[in-house]
């Protein structure tokens, strides 16, 4: 059957005429325009500019990011005067308890509080995402695999006490501190505030603190790592399973400053993911995961023969050296093997000697001793370190000895380089969901032995560092200030996101290439943006200004949208006028803006927005600094949408409108709900839909943005994506992660007035007609029902995921690099060497116990 054109458009043009009258009625727009007419001449508009503007929260970000490395600084130059590089045999023979985070507040079956787990006092606090801690006091927390109360650790907790009174002085002289720690490099981790710990399901925890990579970042420069693995037929069964655990591992300790490869071995060389033959890729979460993935597939037979892995390994170094890529620092072969019986000294003599650029770990695996000698000898000829792996349980400590070989040459140097970490999510200290998506970035600093009898062995004793939510640098340029609020959407495993995955369309990597390299500049960009989980576009002219955080890695950019985000809005009203309708209850402001600033003095922490605004407002707390600008605007705009709240209460009762609500770009709302004959108001008694379209301090609501951009004097109508699926009982389509699969998807052109085709379907074929209704943003789409054109073929892209994954584009690299100094003891490489060590303390020891008897 055919569709008549003519027709559809007279079905659109009533349509329009029916919903843009509906709209006028229960909207109250005519009431709020005649409100804005009527106080036209208190109002004024100006440009955002937007050069300024990121110049002024560059600033601000680089003052309070400053407070956080001073921090650090303090705390790193407390464990040296406090001697926290103490032999731990001056402390043996007295008994020393400590607060164990997993411990505390625990009790026998007497009553009694076990070893360990004394009283400790916990309390709510608001700062601390409501998690219950103590201010007073950090608790020390253990690995499961770690003895807590072995001697190393017994020695480190006990001189690391001085960080308590340091980490509290810190807090109270910056009370927007957050986490403040020391991980030592024997593993336990001391943190602040206290907290009590929770294990897994299994009463496990398996939280290690080296495996952080503020830790592993702090602990040694940048470096590219080879793993080879033996697959022969010598490594089944358990073999297998440590050297497995021994790769994901190694992986762990791995960050984003890091590049890597796995080469599996038997009598040929095969690479675990072919696409990575013969190149390095970076070590993000993402590949990390991948590569973990694969070698779980792994599987033993034949032959082993090393010195072909050996030649391709270095081959892999030294073409990244060469061609620029890769870390540009430190470089090592990671070899995990059950035995080495090959002549192996001409690969070194070809590809290492005399320089040894790149190091080699060694780790054998298996109780058999056979070959030990040969796996040592190759780490004690190349600058590495070997160890024996015979355990699963041998496993973390062992790996962990190559971290403190990589630290020796910036040891030595005492180079106390301070970092900063991408952004990632941490869930480890929290129990919710809504908690532990909270995007950080660390700041930290290594602290070392400074022991002249130990300096060339270049002792690390651990890592201080304290966290920085992100929240906190978003609040320091505050959305309503310049754009509509582009929201931060995280992924699964969430770290980071590459400016490019976030801009795409910016196919020269201008604006990425200026932010790296630290410049000061404006980008313009038609951009598609995508919104309400991925559905709707919006089509936008975006302005970039960017600059450099001095200081730190970090640059800072921001977007001012064309048309809506181009200009301010300002009004007067007064004080008295503005709180009166500040304070009825259909009205609301934004939680997570920063009206006033709630977090320095801790008798605010519990104050909410608005009630921090009245205070402030009506001079009970005078002592609050708030945001004159923004609470101008939100005093303004909460006078001239005073009457619709008495206008919608009309119309839900005499009507039957089941909700109203309106926002403004000050981040204020009023909502009218109705349940039954019930009137509900304000934001309280939204739905978990409603709350999913709030102000927050990273996005304005889809509804809100969506209407932003529409044409000006036109309604803009919204149909949440779930009613529209509830409407024509379709299956609910999960959103799945982009980038390696293509979906088909519609856009409309909105110069397109009507048109009309056909689809083929396979062996049918169905007419459609399009029609604009006019006014709006609707469209009227009548299409025949007589075959069934579902999509339902996505078509995955290998190649793509593959070049993504092997991408390695400009980055800015850490400023220094410490992979070698001439005073560095080699000799120190694991096996005997290590037993004469800790017989050495052991001597020392029993003679200090002698001599007090």
């Amino acid at each position: 059957m055919k569709i008549p054109p003519e027709t559809v458009q007279k079905w659109a043009i009533t349509l329009s005429e029916q919903i843009n009258a509906i709209a006028s009625k229960y909207s109250g727009a005519a009431l709020l325009q005649k409100k804005l007419k009527d106080v036209e001449p208190i109002i004024r508009i100006e440009d955002v500019d937007g050069a300024r503007l990121v110049l002024d929260f560059a600033e601000e970000i680089e003052r309070m990011l400053g407070s956080k490395m001073k921090s650090v600084k303090v705390s790193v130059k407390c464990s040296f005067l406090y001697c926290l590089d103490q032999s731990f045999f001056f402390r043996l023979w007295f008994r020393f308890d400590y607060f164990n985070a997993l411990l505390v507040n625990t009790m026998d079956e007497e009553g009694n509080f076990i070893e360990l787990g004394g009283e400790f006092p916990l309390e709510e606090n608001e700062h601390f995402n409501k998690l219950s801690v103590n201010t007073l006091m950090s608790d020390i927390q253990v690995p499961t695999n770690v003895y807590n109360k072995d001697p190393n650790i017994l020695n480190g907790v006990y001189m690391s006490e001085a960080l308590n009174d340091i980490f509290i002085n810190n807090f109270q002289k910056d009370p927007t501190l957050t986490w403040q720690y020391f991980g030592s490099s024997s593993g336990f981790f001391r943190l602040y505030p206290g907290i009590k710990w929770t294990p897994d399901a299994n009463g496990v925890v398996s939280f290690d603190c080296r495996n952080r990579n503020w830790y592993i970042q702090a602990a040694t420069s940048p470096k590219d790592i080879v793993i080879v693995v033996d697959v022969s037929g010598s490594m089944k069964g358990l073999k297998m399973t440590i050297a497995k655990h021994t790769i994901n591992t190694i992986l762990d300790t791995l960050g984003e400053n890091d590049f890597v490869n796995v080469i599996a071995y038997t009598d040929y060389v095969r690479y675990v993911e072919p696409c990575f033959k013969g190149t390095l890729v970076q070590a993000d979460l993402d590949n990390r995961e991948h590569f973990k993935l694969l070698i779980e597939e792994l599987h033993v037979k034949g032959e082993a023969k090393v010195k072909k892995a050996m030649k391709e390994s270095f081959r892999i170094l030294a073409d990244a050296r060469a061609n620029g890529q890769g870390s540009l620092c430190n470089q090592a072969i990671m070899l995990i093997t059950d035995g080495a019986m090959e002549d192996f000294q001409s690969v070194f003599e070809e590809f290492n000697w005399p320089d040894k650029k790149v190091r080699v770990f060694t780790y054998l695996i298996g109780r058999d001793m056979t070959f030990s000698e040969n796996v040592k000898w190759i780490a004690c000829n190349n600058k590495g370190y070997y160890t024996h792996i015979s355990t699963l349980a041998d496993v973390q400590e062992n790996v962990m000895e190559y971290l403190h070989v990589l630290s020796r040459p910036m040891v030595i140097n005492h180079d106390h380089d301070i970092i900063w970490t991408e952004a990632y999510m941490d869930s480890v200290l929290f129990k919710s969901k809504a908690h532990s998506l909270l995007l950080m970035t660390s700041v930290a600093m290594p602290v070392f032995s400074k022991k002249k009898e130990t300096l060339s062995h270049g002792i690390l004793l651990g890592v201080v560092g304290t966290d920085v939510p992100l929240l906190e640098v978003m609040k320091l340029a505050p959305r309503y200030k310049y754009s509509d609020g582009k929201k931060l959407k995280p992924k699964p495993n969430y770290n980071s996101v590459d400016l490019s995955e976030a801009e795409w369309e910016d196919t020269e990597d201008s604006l990425r290439t200026a932010m790296v390299k630290g410049e000061t500049g404006t980008l313009s960009l038609d951009v598609r943006a995508a919104v309400d989980k991925g559905k709707r576009p919006l089509f936008l002219k975006n302005e970039y200004f960017y600059t450099t955080i001095n200081e730190t890695p970090f640059s800072f950019g921001m977007v001012l949208t064309r048309g809506h985000g181009q200009y301010m809005f300002f009004g007067n009203v007064s004080v008295e006028e503005g709180l009166h309708d500040l304070q009825q209850p259909d009205l609301s402001i934004a939680d997570e803006w920063t009206y006033c600033e709630t977090d320095i003095d801790p008798h605010h922490r519990k104050l909410t927005q608005l009630q921090a605004v009245v205070r402030y407002l009506t001079g009970k707390e005078p002592d609050l600094e708030c945001d004159e600008i923004l609470l101008q605007q939100v005093l303004f705009d909460a006078v001239v949408t005073a009457p619709l709240e008495a206008y919608w209460t009309a119309l839900t009762v005499d009507e039957g409108m089941e909700s109203a609500f309106l926002g403004t770009r000050s981040g204020l709302m009023r909502v009218i709900r109705y349940a039954g004959s019930e009137k509900r108001v304000g934001k309280k008694f939204l739905t978990p839909v409603d709350k999913e379209n709030l102000f927050t301090v990273d996005h304005f609501p889809i509804w809100y943005r969506m209407a932003a951009e529409n044409k000006p004097g036109q309604f803009f109508f919204y149909v949440p994506h779930d009613d529209i699926n509830k409407a024509h009982r379709q299956k609910k389509v999960e959103l799945m992660q982009p980038c390696n699969t293509e979906y088909p998807g519609f856009m409309y052109d909105t110069s397109i007035r009507e048109t009309n085709s056909i689809i083929k379907c396979g062996r049918c074929q169905k007419m459609f007609v399009l029609q604009q209704v006019p006014n709006s943003n609707l469209v009227m789409l009548v299409v025949q029902a007589d075959c069934d054109c579902l999509l339902n073929s996505f078509e995955h892209n290998a190649t793509v995921k593959c070049n993504r994954m092997k991408s390695q584009k400009i980055r800015r690299r850490p400023e220094s690099c410490h992979a070698y100094h001439p005073h560095e003891n080699a000799k120190d490489c694991g096996g005997a060497c290590g037993i004469a060590v800790s017989l050495t303390l052991y001597f020392i020891c029993l003679g200090t116990s002698l001599a007090l008897r």
